[in-house]
């Protein structure tokens, strides 16, 4: 008689990964804030709502605690009492949080002006591409390299085609993770004649001197801006710091008869308020400066 064999079968457990504190504060935010996960398609990156509020929380901890001890140690040094500390307790986590979730605010504006940089030079590549008697997907493959960001969003166009995702429905779902309003438009511009029949080429002639006039017209607007930016800086940066401190030194030594002077203090924050004011100044100019290839 052959022996019957047992086969002994083991279930093995797999390890519980234990969720931390701020990840279960993180996900009581999520129903909170839904426009976050639509946000985090816009600016293109490779994050969950869920982990990008652990960074969220986990910062404005951080920073808030490294800004009450600076405020402990200020207080301490003019003799303030730590009881005005209860409320900031309260305060500088909540400023934080919405200040570190504008990250995402930020990275958009990022990828619109990434994307619209070399808009132009990608539509008449294109333009001229079909008009050659190349294919719209070879057209495309073409501009997938050597574009900066928008090579990238044509990248991920041409390779849901090649996984077997029809070419219209591929640019209309590209279109509508785009925070650029302008390559929108070329996209749907595509999509909409290549499902019509209509010559892709003729119509994206007219986007194009659109968005040409479009950018031509910012820039302009943006040299008749830095006009009154300049006199800002001039007044509040250059003159006023300057002549305003003279005047003081003078005007305290009339009145006072010389006991009264400019103190280290005084001067100090002269310096904070100047660095400030540059600093400002270069943040408009930069932020306001239309980041355009024609």
């Amino acid at each position: 008689m052959k022996k019957k064999e047992q086969v002994l079968s083991f279930v093995v457990a797999r390890p519980v990964r234990k969720r931390s504190p701020v990840s279960s504060v993180a996900d009581r935010f999520l129903p909170y804030f839904p426009e976050v996960k639509k946000k985090i398609i816009l600016a293109d990156m490779s994050t969950s709502p869920s982990k990008f509020f652990e960074s969220v929380i986990f910062s404005a901890l951080l920073t808030s605690i490294i800004f009450l001890i600076a405020t402990a140690v200020l207080f301490s040094m003019f003799n303030y009492s730590f009881l005005y500390l209860i409320p900031l307790i309260l305060i500088y986590p909540v400023v934080l949080f919405y200040y570190f979730m504008l990250y995402l605010d930020v990275g958009i504006i990022k990828r619109k002006r990434s994307l619209e940089q070399e808009l132009v030079f990608v539509i008449r590549y294109i333009i001229i591409a079909l008009r050659s008697g190349m294919p719209l997907f070879d057209t495309l493959v073409g501009v997938s390299v050597g574009y900066g960001s928008i090579s990238k969003e044509f990248g991920k166009i041409v390779e849901r085609v090649t996984l077997g995702v029809p070419l219209s429905q591929a640019l209309r779902e590209s279109s509508q993770n785009t925070p650029s309003r302008d390559f929108s438009r070329v996209i749907m511009q595509i999509a909409n004649s290549l499902s019509s029949g209509a010559n892709i080429a003729d119509s994206l002639e007219a986007v194009l001197e659109q968005i040409s006039r479009d950018q031509i017209v910012q820039l302009k607007a943006y040299g008749q801006k830095l006009t009154p930016l300049v006199m800002f800086f001039m007044i509040f940066g250059i003159i006023l710091p300057s002549l305003g401190v003279a005047f003081a030194v003078i005007l305290f030594s009339f009145l006072s008869g010389g006991l009264f002077g400019i103190t280290t203090y005084f001067l100090v924050f002269v310096f904070i308020f100047i660095l400030l004011v540059q600093f400002l100044f270069l943040a408009m100019v930069e932020g306001s400066r239309p980041q355009y290839d024609i």
